[in-house]
C-alpha cells in the first residue's frame, strides 16, 4: 500500500480491507458512538449541541494533525 500510515504487525489486518469488509453502515456507527461519548464527557452545563459540535471537531481536528504529524516524521 504506497503511502501508508499505518504500520501492520504481521498477522493484523490490511486497514483499507478491514473498513471494506465494515462497510459504511459500521462507520456511521462508530462515528455516532464517539459523538455520543463526547456528549457524555461534557460537563452537564455544556451539554448543547453547539459545544458538542465545538469539541467533537476539536478532537477530530487534532487527531487529523497528529497523523499528518507522523506521516511527515515517519512517512515513507
Amino acid at each position: 500500500m504506497a503511502g501508508a500510515i499505518v504500520h501492520r504487525s504481521e498477522g493484523e489486518p490490511d486497514p483499507e480491507e478491514f473498513f471494506k469488509m465494515l462497510g459504511p453502515g459500521h462507520l456511521a456507527q462508530m462515528v455516532g458512538q464517539a459523538i455520543q461519548t463526547c456528549w457524555m464527557s461534557l460537563p452537564k452545563k455544556r451539554r448543547t449541541i453547539d459545544d458538542l459540535e465545538k469539541e467533537f471537531r476539536r478532537l477530530v481536528d487534532r487527531a487529523f494533525q497528529n497523523i499528518r504529524e507522523d506521516e511527515s516524521t515517519l512517512g515513507r
